[in-house]
């Protein structure tokens, strides 16, 4: 069973790749006593991640700061060393929070896991997109297969109630 609004997310550690570096991060504390921002994309480097999803966060970043967001964050089912090689190439600074879910914890968690096997990419995340206040989500977006749309850094924006 998926997550949903109202639900609180879950509790574990993953990995932020943040202007600090590489570190082990708990849930419950990167997101307390905060509006949060949090999307999922099915992997670093893929296409549509790659070139729309998360340059869609980066550049609008500023708008999700002015209405009140105080963090945003990438989920994607891949170790730190690729998210952080991911930072760097599209040049997030300190403009996103990169949290790598490396055994899909996390995503299964989430009830947010989609199986790739077949395409050889084993289990990865559903392209998603929630916000959260104090770890309690208010809106949640999940895209249909191969879809781009209702987790699109535009469509969020719009369900941001500071």
């Amino acid at each position: 069973m998926s997550i949903k609004v109202g639900d609180t997310l879950p509790r574990m550690k993953l990995m932020a790749i943040d202007q600090e570096g590489s570190h082990e991060v708990l849930t419950e504390d990167l997101f307390r006593d905060k509006l949060v921002v949090l999307f999922a994309v099915p992997g670093a480097f893929t296409p549509t991640c790659s070139n729309k999803h998360l340059p869609g966060f980066l550049q609008n970043a500023e708008a999700f700061l002015a209405k009140g967001v105080d963090l945003i964050c990438c989920i994607a089912v891949n170790d730190a060393f690729v998210m952080s090689a991911w930072a760097a190439d599209q040049k997030v600074g300190g403009k996103v929070v990169m949290l790598a879910d490396g055994s899909a914890q996390f995503t299964r968690a989430m009830g947010l896991e989609l199986d790739l096997t077949a395409r050889g990419m084993g289990v990865r995340s559903q392209r998603y997109a929630l916000v959260a206040r104090n770890g309690k989500v208010t809106y949640l977006a999940v895209e249909p297969p191969g879809g781009f749309d209702v987790s699109r850094a535009e469509s969020v924006i719009t369900h941001i109630n500071a």
